[in-house]
């Protein structure tokens, strides 16, 4: 899957071999990428987005957390939970995600980019790194988000082990119109039970 505009297809390009850099280094969150993009972009072609606006959301789903590269082992790899200071570091990763796509220089990349500095933005306003609320939070921002919560909690990681899709969907309908856009959390439902996501994606506890 790539975009359809020439100019975002060589930026695509370009960005795929530091995420190949990042699966080496971090495969489960190579993984998680990819499976964050194919959830959105259906969204996004739920919502009937086009253009620019449809490409930017697969580059920016599809890379949300490439600033994962800049964060040291000892935090990115830790199974246990963060401390008040690891926890600051963490969240720089999209702050760092911006700047590795805007470094490209290709137009199309600052709209990209932006969407991935806002992808743990909260629909209150409580989210980071800019405390943004609403609709004042890019469009494909609230639309990754939504996919980047569903599938964290879907997949085991070494700090938790995968949820069923019904205690996922009751998690994230409690935090509807709080951390998740509410509208866009419709057209997330009509995806998610139409689609196979929930069945690849939703394993059940061991």
């Amino acid at each position: 899957m790539r975009p359809n505009d020439p100019i975002i297809n060589i930026l695509y390009g370009y960005t795929k071999a530091l995420s190949v850099a990042l699966g080496y280094r971090d495969p489960l969150t190579r993984q998680h990428s990819e499976r964050v993009r194919d959830i959105a972009t259906a969204m996004g072609s739920h919502l009937g987005l086009t253009g620019q606006t449809r490409d930017a959301l697969m580059l920016a789903a599809s890379f949300h957390d490439i600033g994962k590269i800049g964060i040291p082992d000892h935090i990115l790899m830790k199974s246990t939970p963060f401390t008040a200071d690891e926890w600051e570091t963490m969240k720089t990763h999209s702050e760092i995600g911006e700047r590795i796509i805007a470094s490209v220089e290709i137009e199309g990349a600052a709209q990209a980019a932006k969407v991935i500095r806002h992808h743990h933005e909260y629909f209150n306003g409580r989210g980071y790194p800019d405390g943004l609320a609403g609709t004042d939070i890019p469009i494909c921002s609230r639309i990754t988000a939504i996919a980047d919560n569903y599938d964290a909690m879907a997949v085991t990681r070494s700090y938790h082990s995968a949820r069923p899709h019904e205690q996922i969907m009751e998690i994230m309908r409690e935090e509807t119109g709080s951390k998740l856009d509410p509208d866009l959390m419709d057209v997330f439902h009509e995806v998610i039970e139409s689609e196979p996501f929930k069945q690849q994606r939703a394993a059940p506890r061991s």
